[in-house]
């Protein structure tokens, strides 16, 4: 993976305290989670197809339009999180090991007997869980990982950004429909940590891009589960039968117990990987001492 372009503790150059700057991130992305959800509205209309292409396409682009401007304007920097080259390595890189590591927890669910496969779906069943998930993991990854958790890390350091950001994503998915306590701990802990780490890795979207597009394209595409409580169908029917804490309840599989140590795992390793390239960055008040800009 390339190395990043700018360092971890680089704080926008323009003298705007960082809540403000969050202020302003966040306005400039917030309402397209409300446009996508016009255009997922419009499937009566117009269709399960056409709404939901549009959806994406609006989270989408819009993401990458609105951070690029926001950055450009109000942090006078260049928008390197959304560069171009080795992109495309870091967006496939992702979408494995969302595929994989979704996968090792469905196996393991299903070699438990928990998970079963109840029916086969056809090829145009993926479709839509595709666009639903690249639409989601652009938005979403931009907002959390671009905007709150490079900022807060920038000004609060790299515990901070992580806490602060997971915590966040966790209570962003508290508004989901079957939303329930032991899901919202669960995105916060597994999926909150990983893709921050992904993130923190390569300084740019892409890893964390797709591997939350992979995870969700596997659940919701492939093996047909709930995804953060929302029905799906993909390749394959399933169900999952069992405790709460082995099934996730309504919730989704992502609030097993087993995804969450599959997740968490995988986080850690991220994390180590970004330790030894020195990615960690102190807090902005202790980075006057000479030689102290990384943990």
């Amino acid at each position: 993976m390339n190395e990043p372009t700018t360092t971890p503790s680089t704080l926008p150059k323009r003298p705007r305290p960082p809540w403000l700057l969050l202020l302003i991130g966040l306005a400039f992305l917030m309402p397209l989670f409300f446009l996508q959800g016009v255009a997922l509205g419009l499937e009566a209309k117009i269709g399960a197809l056409p709404s939901t292409a549009i959806a994406a396409i609006v989270a989408a682009l819009g993401a990458w339009a609105a951070y690029t401007f926001y950055v450009r304007r109000f942090e006078d920097l260049p928008a390197t999180e959304f560069g171009r080259s080795g992109a495309g390595l870091e967006l496939a890189a992702g979408l494995a090991l969302g595929l994989a590591v979704f996968t090792a927890a469905i196996s393991t669910l299903s070699a438990m007997g928990v998970y079963r496969i109840t029916g086969l779906g056809t090829a145009q069943a993926l479709v839509l869980p595709v666009l639903l998930s690249v639409g989601a993991a652009v938005l979403e990854e931009t907002v959390f990982r671009g905007v709150l958790f490079r900022l807060v890390e920038a000004w609060g350091g790299t515990s901070m950004g992580l806490a602060v950001s997971s915590a966040l994503f966790g209570l962003g998915h508290a508004m989901n429909p079957q939303a329930t306590l032991i899901g919202v701990v669960a995105i916060v802990f597994e999926a909150g940590i990983m893709l921050a780490a992904a993130f923190m890795l390569t300084r740019r979207l892409w890893l964390a891009i797709g591997l939350h597009a992979g995870w969700n394209i596997a659940e919701g595409g492939i093996f047909g589960v709930r995804v953060s409580g929302l029905p799906s169908r993909g390749l394959l029917n399933g169900e999952l039968v069992g405790p709460e804490w082995l099934t996730g309840g309504e919730f989704g599989a992502e609030a097993s117990f087993v995804a969450v140590i599959y997740c968490v795992a995988l986080g850690g390793l991220l994390l180590a990987m970004a330790v030894r390239r020195g990615r960690l960055v102190r807090p902005s008040w202790k980075r006057s001492e000479p030689g102290s800009a990384a943990a």
